[in-house]
């Protein structure tokens, strides 16, 4: 849980606009999950050649254009669709 707590942490910060606080957290993860947070980072930033050797470290040949439909992305598959609980 560890990691995925870290992430989720990670993910938090940068709907936030905590950009750098989400950079300091994932860049202490070696995980596919962290590169393409890492990657989602450095999209927001601009950077968008640092953004696309972090997505190529995750997998991510094709990633959203846009920052925010790529963290919606990178939520869903970190913590799964979101469930009405009764």
């Amino acid at each position: 849980m560890g990691e995925g707590k870290l992430l989720i942490d990670a993910l938090a910060l940068c709907r936030e606009g905590k950009w750098d606080a989400a950079h300091k957290i994932v860049q202490q993860d070696n995980s596919q999950l962290s590169a393409w947070l890492h990657g989602v980072i450095h999209q927001e930033e601009g950077d968008l050649s640092n953004a696309r050797y972090w997505f190529n470290r995750a997998g991510r040949r094709e990633p959203n254009p846009t920052t925010a439909d790529e963290l919606n992305h990178f939520e869903h598959e970190l913590i799964g669709p979101k469930v009405d609980k009764l």
